[in-house]
């Protein structure tokens, strides 16, 4: 039986995820179900299909995952289902999959189209939960929905490089746990476009010209000390392969994280600058 993920910004104070579970479970009494998260920003896509982008893969293939953000059906918000890199989402057409399309082809894109037997205004009970039963049985796309060749994309998650090859221009994607700013500057872009030159990055009022390759590293060979550097600023590239500018042993509740110390914020501009002179010693990150 296949596993149904649950991604939304519903919290978990009010009925709607205990609701939705419990409609699952009564289309289908041997599902699994494991919670992604709930505690999306409310409406926030771009940071739904970060989340998205670098937890789906975990799951084993044929996974289908339910996403419930900015899911209120509209004109020009429509209900898909899509099949893509062996896993099923049934989301609202609303830029959400762009994140994760944009490196894998979808296989299948269908509009679902069940909406006139079923009126709603909780899409996500009454409507994603019955299309993602539906797939978990083994149906086909097809059934539930008019097979389609676009989605909607976003344009703001794909950073953009000058012409001149001298300058990325990304922005605040994500924010996390720990108050740490995750950009949408991949490593891999980082390594295309800079090719062992020289570097700054340019956060509003700071720069950093060093990537790490773990938090730690900043404190050299004072690790049995390591205190002493707590609080301090640095980049890395992330487990998921963007750039993100951290603060060390940060906590929002006692340090501060990057975006209160550094007041960095969602969709504020990251720019990494590249010279003509290279650092003999720089070789591309991996």
């Amino acid at each position: 039986m296949s596993f149904i993920t649950l991604t939304t910004d519903f919290g978990t104070k009010d009925h709607f995820v205990g609701a939705v579970k419990g409609a699952i479970y009564t289309e289908l009494a041997e599902a699994r179900i494991v919670d992604i998260t709930h505690e999306i920003s409310p409406f926030n896509i771009t940071e739904t299909a970060y989340i998205l982008k670098n937890s789906y893969k975990s799951f084993p293939e044929g996974t289908i995952h339910i996403v419930g953000v900015d899911s209120e059906l509209s004109a020009d918000n429509k209900h898909i289902a899509i099949e893509l890199d062996n896993h099923y989402f049934v989301c609202p057409d609303n830029g959400i999959i762009s994140m994760i399309a944009s490196e894998i082809q979808p296989t299948k894109i269908v509009e679902i189209n069940i909406h006139d037997r079923i009126e709603s205004s909780f899409p996500v009970l009454d409507v994603f939960v019955k299309v993602a039963c539906f797939i978990a049985r083994g149906g086909n796309l097809t059934v539930i929905g008019r097979e389609i060749k676009e989605y909607k994309k976003l344009i703001e998650i794909q950073p953009k490089v000058n012409q001149a090859q001298t300058q990325i221009i990304g922005g605040v994607l994500y924010i996390d746990n720990y108050g740490n700013v995750i950009t949408n500057i991949s490593k891999k872009m980082f390594n295309d476009v800079g090719k062992g030159r020289a570097f700054k990055i340019n956060a509003s009022r700071y720069s950093f010209d060093k990537i790490y390759s773990r938090y730690n590293e900043i404190t050299g060979n004072n690790s049995n000390n390591s205190s002493q550097f707590d609080g301090n600023k640095l980049t890395i590239f992330n487990s998921a392969g963007f750039l993100e500018i951290a603060i060390y042993k940060s906590n929002l509740n006692t340090v501060g994280g990057a975006c209160t110390l550094l007041g960095l914020a969602y969709r504020d501009p990251i720019i990494i600058e590249f010279f003509t002179e290279s650092k003999p010693e720089f070789t591309p990150l991996t």
